[in-house]
């Protein structure tokens, strides 16, 4: 889809910034009319080259400051064809192109009900953590195993994991056999760490929460998922995919070795991200 919008479109309010610059605006919509947070506006300057882009909230608002010229403007999401625009920013000017919405796209129709499988060979599943305030180490989980059981309602799905706690894997060995001792996983007193989702919610743009438990180091707390549906595919069986992301608190599972060094600045940050990179095959 391709159309031309002109300065002399839509404006919002007065703005103020840099008199070379502009405002560019877009609300993205589904069918249905309901926000799609975490679109992606993607802007190229015709002249220049240049690009730049923004993600839209959870009202599905994706707003930036430009320079004055011509555009192509292209907005996307998962699960979504894309749409493009010629976009006329004017100096001092809002330009709003108004509701965007976007089809989604054929191959993301929702699963059908039944088990389906983590495929080990396309799946991760990841961790992000702070080391003394300076800089992230990135780790990984190289055995586990999981089914997805999807229910008639997406509503009514769950989702059990089970991983091999001494699978853990930074790059480091020194550091990989300090996370496997008692001071951190304690692998063996308990090799597994184990989560249950059966609370499926569906939010704005297309997104699921999934509520479920996890237990490490045999303490059971509760989680939330935030996660993305990304469709169906056919090879060497029938495919799913989804990404997914989680904030844990080590010390909630009491997880609490530190050191601290000058001015109390500690070694190991608290809170670990985790990000999941799932395909599925249907059983």
């Amino acid at each position: 889809m391709l159309s031309r919008f002109r300065k002399d479109g839509r404006r919002g309010g007065p703005v103020t910034f840099d008199a070379q610059a502009g405002l560019l605006s877009a609300r993205v919509r589904d069918e249905q009319g309901r926000p799609v947070a975490g679109s992606e506006m993607v802007m190229q300057h015709k002249r220049t080259q240049r690009r730049t882009s923004v993600v839209s909230d959870e009202f599905g608002l994706a707003v930036s400051t430009l320079s004055a010229g011509t555009y192509t403007v292209s907005v996307s999401a998962d699960g979504y064809d894309g749409v493009t625009h010629t976009v006329d920013v004017g100096s001092g000017d809002h330009t709003a192109l108004g509701e965007v919405p976007l089809r989604r796209n054929v191959d993301h129709q929702l699963p059908a009900p039944g088990e389906w499988e983590l495929d080990q060979d396309h799946t991760s599943i990841r961790f992000v953590a702070r080391h003394i305030g300076l800089s992230q180490v990135h780790g990984r989980f190289t055995g586990f195993r999981g089914i997805i059981r999807v229910g008639d309602r997406p509503e009514d799905s769950s989702v059990e994991v089970s991983i091999d706690a001494a699978s853990i894997d930074t790059a480091s060995e020194k550091r990989d056999a300090h996370l496997r001792s008692p001071d951190f996983l304690d692998v063996e007193r308990f090799p597994r760490i184990h989560f249950f989702g059966n609370r499926f919610r569906r939010t704005p743009g297309d997104r699921w929460v999934i509520d479920g438990t996890l237990t490490i180091r045999g303490a059971s707390r509760g989680v939330q998922l935030d996660a993305g549906y990304l469709g169906l595919r056919s090879w060497e069986g029938d495919r799913l995919g989804a990404l997914a992301t989680a904030q844990l608190h080590r010390e909630d599972y009491t997880i609490n070795w530190q050191r601290t060094l000058a001015k109390g600045l500690v070694v190991v940050g608290s809170t670990v991200e985790i990000l999941l990179d799932v395909q599925a095959i249907r059983g």
